[in-house]
């Protein structure tokens, strides 16, 4: 059976990018997805990429989901973007603490992702489809597991309506962990974050920074390959259709996809399972 999907992008930073980006989107609008995301910078760098490549999705015909992170944020700026946001016709949110840019102590009106889903909810009620993040693999910065998953718990509990996770390579990694909320009285569904291997290096560099782990069996292999992209390539969609079926075999609620703003990885892994339009 073929699952609710849906996709990541990050906001692009040149007129090229963007035009890239808008064919990759037309691309995977043939997937049907349930709704397309895009990233929002450390600090909210990135705002107005953001509000604006959430302004095309919208146009195009497919529903938004704009990520919106609150340190160094004040309650009157918040306010102002939720006002924003409901004005473009946003029904969903994937709620974040976020990341401060560099040389920046911890400021704002919101320490933690939990304060923003409550305020959220404050404010705009039922206005919002939120989405929260979570970390089969335990958040980098958690003080221990348990601590990250009550983390977790307050942000159920502040009004998230579902999760996404970090991307990782162990079904059994994230299967643990939704026992562990279900233990807990969280029925909130949790989507599996997936990650398409296209390149080792760059998979390294963005796992060794969000605390996901990479199975030696994996590292070993890629590494094995050097500079053969074609055998990378062939090599992660293995792993990743793979993984894609036992956590489908499972009964996961649907699977996002942290494309990278590229479709052929994420198509690849759809055709394999059977689900390419």
């Amino acid at each position: 059976m073929r699952l609710p999907l849906s996709f990541e992008f990050f906001p692009t930073k040149t007129p090229e990018g963007a035009v890239k980006l808008r064919a990759v989107r037309q691309q995977l609008y043939a997937q049907e997805p349930e709704f397309c995301s895009v990233t929002y910078g450390a600090g909210g760098s990135t705002h107005e990429g953001t509000f604006g490549a959430v302004r095309e999705i919208l146009s195009e015909g497919v529903d938004a989901a704009c990520h919106f992170s609150c340190i160094g944020a004040t309650k009157a700026t918040v306010r102002e973007q939720l006002a924003e946001l409901k004005a473009m016709g946003v029904k969903r949110l994937v709620a974040l603490r976020g990341d401060l840019p560099s040389g920046y102590g911890l400021g704002g009106e919101f320490h933690y992702a939990s304060d923003l889903v409550a305020f959220i909810r404050e404010e705009t009620g039922r206005d919002f489809h939120i989405e929260v993040a979570c970390y089969p693999e335990v958040h980098p910065q958690a003080r221990s597991p348990e601590a990250d998953l009550q983390a977790f718990a307050a942000k159920v509990r502040a009004g998230a309506d579902s999760a996404i996770t970090q991307y990782f390579f162990s079904a059994e990694a994230y299967w643990r962990f939704v026992d562990e909320a279900r233990a807990l009285g969280l029925s909130t569904p949790i989507v599996p974050g997936i990650m398409p291997i296209t390149s080792s290096t760059q998979l390294m560099r963005f796992s060794d920074a969000c605390g996901a782990e990479i199975p030696r069996w994996i590292r070993l292999r890629l590494q094995s390959f050097g500079d053969d992209t074609a055998s990378i390539k062939a090599f992660g969609l293995d792993v990743v259709a793979a993984l894609c079926e036992r956590l489908c075999a499972g009964g996961v609620p649907a699977l996002h996809f942290y494309t990278m703003n590229q479709s052929v990885a994420t198509l690849g892994v759809l055709q394999r399972l059977g689900w390419a339009a």
